[in-house]
């Protein structure tokens, strides 16, 4: 199999989410399972390693541009569209991070359509462009992409931007993905790309394009079909601790999200767990002692029939020595269903494969 690892980063920087929900739309129809396979013997595997910050955020470097400049952003299932700070941002925010410095690049090409991107964590404004963008070997020409010029909600973030793989219906910026570029173009062999979280600090984690290593799970993948393509998201059954249904309890939609750090549910179920771990609030988090950790139980997610356990030396995330607090948040989201978004802390559990050619999701133990 032959590949080139592209790590990512782990960064501590938001107890919410980076993903673009402005493509929560009632995906309500069912999609039809299919149960054709990815043929994973003599795939073009590119796998580009990540960077593992403070069990927060996983980030990875690409280039834009000729010569190339280095970016680094987040990988994010949950939204479709690439952009990076430009030079002529105003905000303060941009000036912590690399901007885009487009009079550099020979293959630079402007266009005058503007966006505005809604994220979980605040708003993105800047102009559409075109130019080469690299992700390791893999090269996406003329491609489009947004160059930021005003950003709030955004003074903390540690990355440069962010790199959505979601699908081109959500695009904020009318643009093909650089997902559906590199698929177009024949850069990758199979229409797939998958996760690896790592729980070490700094180093192992990886994004995989074209293929999946099954070095980085155990046993086999399980296949989710998605509710309706358009979106990662998958129908779940339940979620229950001690045997007890404790929320989705008549069903509900769960996103499977890397640009989201902790589990995100509706306020008035995540209290309920939060009571439940008997959590105490303080400041914007809930704390519990880290000594109790090992006696908590799992909480487990059922997928498609399958559960899914994720231990409290998961969904509980120590901050300092003795503090250590549950990694759950709440959306404020008004939906016409239950709506949940699996992020980082339930991804370091499970190894996902996110495949395109069938509109579905592969989970397995990670390694």
């Amino acid at each position: 199999m032959l590949g080139e690892r592209i790590p990512l980063r782990r960064v501590k920087t938001m107890s919410n989410t980076a993903s673009g929900k402005n493509m929560l739309n009632n995906f309500l129809k069912e999609h039809p399972y299919r149960l054709s396979q990815i043929s994973f013997r003599g795939s073009n595997l590119t796998t580009h390693p990540l960077m593992n910050i403070w069990d927060s955020v996983y980030l990875g470097n690409i280039t834009i541009g000729t010569p190339p400049q280095e970016f680094q952003v987040l990988f994010d299932t949950g939204s479709s569209d690439l952009w990076v700070p430009s030079l002529l941002c105003n905000s303060s925010t941009c000036a912590k991070h690399v901007m885009f410095r487009h009079h550099l690049s020979s293959t630079y090409r402007p266009t005058n359509k503007t966006f505005t991107i809604f994220y979980g964590v605040g708003i993105i404004e800047g102009v559409v462009v075109r130019d080469t963008v690299r992700i390791g070997d893999l090269v996406s020409t003329d491609q489009t992409f947004g160059l930021s010029f005003a950003e709030s909600g955004f003074e903390n973030i540690t990355f440069d931007g962010i790199l959505g793989l979601s699908y081109p219906n959500t695009s904020c910026l009318g643009a093909i993905p650089i997902f559906d570029k590199l698929k177009n173009q024949s850069a990758i062999s199979e229409p797939v790309f998958a996760f690896y979280l790592s729980k070490d600090k700094q180093e192992g984690s990886v994004v995989m394009f074209g293929g999946v290593d099954h070095r980085y799970y155990k046993g086999e993948l399980n296949w989710v079909p998605v509710i309706q393509a358009g979106a990662w998201s998958v129908h779940m059954n339940r979620i229950s601790m001690k045997r007890e249904v404790i929320a989705c309890s008549l069903g509900c939609e769960a996103f499977v999200d890397t640009g989201t750090s902790l589990i995100i549910g509706p306020r008035r179920l995540v209290n309920k767990i939060r009571k439940l771990i008997r959590a105490t609030h303080w400041l914007s988090k809930h704390y519990v002692s880290c000594s109790v950790v090992n006696t908590l139980p799992s909480i487990i997610f059922t997928i498609n029939g399958i559960d899914y356990p994720v231990p409290a030396q998961a969904y509980i995330l120590e901050v300092s020595t003795g503090n250590c607090y549950l990694a759950f948040g709440e959306h404020g989201f008004i939906l016409s269903r239950e709506t949940w978004f699996l992020g980082d802390v339930f991804l370091r559990v499970y190894f996902s494969v996110f495949d395109r050619g069938n509109d579905r999701i592969g989970l397995a133990r990670a390694v």
